[in-house]
Formats: structure tokens, C-alpha cells, sequence
């Protein structure tokens, strides 16, 4: 067997080849794309040729022979390393880190040391650890979408952060205006408004039949007097001044986060178009829609997270460690502690939170599981970890028997009058 360590860079992979006992075979820096791929099979077929069957010359190469560590789980070269036969090893990041230290005390750290550090990792502990899962392009493609959908989101978020914050500066009649009903400042009325309003100054001179006018421009069908009305008298609520010559360049900046966030949800709705088009073409669509809490939104993100591999999760416990729904405990002497988990995925994480958030309306088991943990002394949010921790298994019960949601099952053990059933 070659036991190789993949050290990547944006630009390169540092590479270190090494035979079963340890022994250095090559060490190579290769480009990033084809032509890297290609010198690696080069050395692959170099260092693993099998003779033939007259014991002469070189047999066919065994490619699952190969086994590489790499501190990724995507992109072309990982997903060309796969197609190649290989045995890919996904590291987290903080796992090569302390792994490092095993071989060195002294802090120092290079990218040849580093591709040292994994393929030794892959050598000799690599029955701790598990190969990239196989899931399938499907799958592969909700992932790289909803990832997209969900990081615009954020970035949007960050806007809408720095928006508030220069209204809060020189415009507070227009946050008045927008932050009592409605989407704030993320929604088409805020949009309109401050397109066509940037400054205090815009803002008083706008009638209410101006105001109705740019909403309906918009969109907006209902309550559009109502509304027009509230963001009206916000807008002409009394402010402190800024100072002289301020105001336009406070306007200018107003305009330009607007056309930010504007363009942002537009491509924002396009995306979740796309997501719901590939979402909706899975097998296990169905399955993941019929969780309570998981809408079209969520469901599509924690199946792209969790994956479609039916063998990559052995357990229960597997599939919500790698949640990171289920706590870790920390104990020494006479000291114990059991802890929530702060490394994990965090796409899944922010999902599954929502979800366990929306389930306590969805589901009465839901939330009755949860009103139970609050009984006991947990928190808000200790009781939503609980919950998420709960609804993980739910869900893998329904994947592995390839059933929908059922509420009185799901939550049969909750019920005083029956015991679970058995496995």
C-alpha cells in the first residue's frame, strides 16, 4: 500500500509518499489542476506497479491501495482523487494541527512537514478516522447550492448590519419607520423608500401618496395606506440634525448598502430557486419535508449537509455526533462536566437549530420534549440543543426505514401509558 499526505494551498498540493513501514518514497510540490492530477497518478503508478502473473514486468495497478489524507472533503481535486479509485481521508483541520505536534515540539510548521503529518496520520490512525462519504452528484449539487444560498444570506445580513448602523447615525426617523412590522429593512418597503429617500432631508419632503406610489411599485398589494402611513410619520418624527455638509455623504452611502442588499435578495430568490429544483428531484425529499420543523428551506440544507451516503452513518449516535447536536463530557478526577459541542459544521448546526426552533409549534411531541427539558433546569437554548439532538434521530429512524414523519410514533417513548418499541 502508498499511504500519501496532501497538503493543499490554493495554487499547489505538497505531497509526501510513503510505503507501510514509514519510509519516505517522494516528496513533490504539484500545480494545482490536470497537470498535477496527472504527475500524481505518474508517481502513484511508479511507486505501486505489481508484477505480472510470470512474475515479470508490471501488472495492473490496484488503485484502492492508495490511501490519502487531505484537510478538505471538496472540490475538483478531491472529487478526482475519488474518481481515480483512491482511498480519500477527509482531516479536520484541528485534528492535523494536534497531530503535527506529535512530530514536532518546537512550533515549527511547513507545507512539506505538514503533507508528513497527514500521510503518517493516514499510516497509522486512519481507523479513526473515515473516508470521504460517497455521496451522489445529487446530493453533492443541493450542497454546493444551499452553502451559496445560505453564505449570501449571511453576507446580506452584514449589509442590513451596516445599514442600521449609518441610520442610527444621521436617519433615525427611517429606522422609526421600518422596525415595528414587516421585514425591516431587508424587505421591498424599506428598499423603495430609501432608494427613493436616502437623507432626512428626501425623507420629509416624501407625501404619503408618494410613498403609497414607490410601494406598489414594489409590490406591495396589501395595507398599502396603512403602511404608507406609518413609514410617513416615522419619517418626519423629530431628529437631531447632522452636521452641515454630512448629510450627503451619509446619503450616498445609504444609497449604495440599499443596491447592495436589493441586488442580494434578488439573487437570493434565484438561488432558492435552484435549490428547490435540485432539492426536489432527491429520493429522500419527501422524508426530510415530512420532518417537523424542516421546510423548504431547511430540509434541503440539512440533507445537503448530512449527506446521502447510506453507509456513512453506522449509528444513531454517529450521525448526531457529527451533528454536533450531542454532548461531549469532560471529566478528570473528581471533576465532571458535560459540555455542547462547539466544533462542528456549522451550516448543519444554524439548520438544525431552526428546525428544533420551528418544531416546538409543528409538533406537540416536539414541544412537549421540550417543555419537559425546561422542567428540569435547562435553558432556552440547552433545550433547543436537546430537541435538535432528538429530531437527528427521528430522522435517521425514518432515512434507514425509508418512512415519512409520524408523530405518534416519533414520540412514542415520551408517552407514559407505552414503552418504545423495540428495535
Amino acid at each position: 500500500m502508498l499511504f500519501i499526505g496532501d497538503d493543499w494551498a490554493e495554487d499547489h498540493h505538497d505531497i509526501e509518499v510513503v510505503d507501510p513501514d514509514g519510509h519516505r518514497l517522494a516528496r513533490r510540490r504539484l500545480p494545482e489542476g490536470v497537470n498535477g492530477i496527472a504527475t500524481l497518478h505518474a508517481i502513484v503508478a511508479q511507486h505501486l506497479a505489481q508484477p505480472d502473473g510470470d512474475g515479470a514486468g508490471a501488472g495492473a495497478l490496484d488503485a484502492s491501495q492508495v490511501v490519502i489524507g487531505i484537510e478538505t472533503d471538496r472540490g475538483p481535486w478531491v472529487q478526482a482523487l475519488i474518481a481515480a479509485g483512491y482511498q480519500v481521508y477527509a482531516i479536520n483541520p484541528l485534528q492535523a494541527a494536534r497531530y503535527r505536534e506529535r512530530h514536532t515540539t518546537s512550533g515549527a510548521k511547513s507545507d512539506p512537514g505538514d503533507a508528513h503529518a497527514l500521510a503518517e496520520l493516514v499510516r497509522l490512525d486512519r481507523a479513526h478516522h473515515r473516508p470521504v462519504a460517497g455521496d451522489s452528484a445529487l446530493a453533492q449539487a443541493v450542497k454546493v447550492l444551499t452553502r451559496a444560498h445560505q453564505s449570501m444570506i449571511w453576507s446580506r445580513q452584514q449589509h442590513v448590519n451596516t445599514l442600521r448602523s449609518t441610520l442610527r447615525e444621521f436617519y433615525p426617523g427611517a429606522l422609526a419607520a421600518f422596525s415595528e412590522e414587516g421585514e425591516g429593512l431587508v424587505g421591498i418597503e424599506a428598499a423603495a423608500v430609501l432608494a427613493a429617500a436616502p437623507t432626512p432631508t428626501a425623507g420629509r419632503a416624501l407625501t404619503q401618496t408618494k410613498i403609497e406610489e414607490l410601494l406598489r411599485s414594489a409590490g406591495r398589494q396589501r395595507y398599502v395606506a396603512v403602511c404608507a402611513l406609518r413609514i410617513h410619520t416615522g419619517l418626519r418624527s423629530p431628529q437631531l440634525p447632522a452636521r452641515e455638509g454630512l448629510e450627503v455623504a451619509y446619503g450616498a452611502s445609504v444609497s449604495a448598502l440599499v443596491a447592495v442588499i436589493t441586488e442580494l435578495t434578488r439573487q437570493i430568490s434565484a438561488l432558492a430557486e435552484q435549490v428547490n429544483a435540485h432539492f426536489g428531484q432527491h429520493p429522500d425529499a419527501e422524508i426530510y419535508l415530512s420532518q417537523p420543523g424542516l421546510g423548504p428551506v431547511l430540509a434541503p440544507r440539512v440533507l445537503a449537509e448530512f449527506g446521502d451516503d447510506p453507509h456513512r452513518y453506522a449509528t444513531v449516535k454517529s450521525r448526531r455526533n457529527y451533528a454536533g447536536t450531542s454532548p461531549i463530557t469532560r471529566a478528570s478526577g473528581k471533576s465532571r462536566a458535560v459540555l455542547a459541542r462547539h466544533v462542528r459544521n456549522k451550516h448543519l448546526a444554524d439548520a438544525l437549530y431552526g428546525q428544533a426552533l420551528s418544531a416546538l409549534t409543528a409538533s406537540p411531541g416536539a414541544r412537549a420534549y421540550y417543555d419537559e427539558r425546561r422542567a428540569k433546569g435547562a435553558t432556552h437554548h440547552q433545550g433547543l440543543r436537546a430537541l435538535g439532538n432528538r429530531l437527528v434521530g427521528i430522522q435517521q429512524g425514518c432515512l434507514r426505514h425509508h418512512q415519512l414523519y409520524d408523530e405518534n410514533t416519533a414520540w412514542v417513548s415520551n408517552r407514559p401509558d407505552q414503552q418504545p418499541a423495540a428495535a
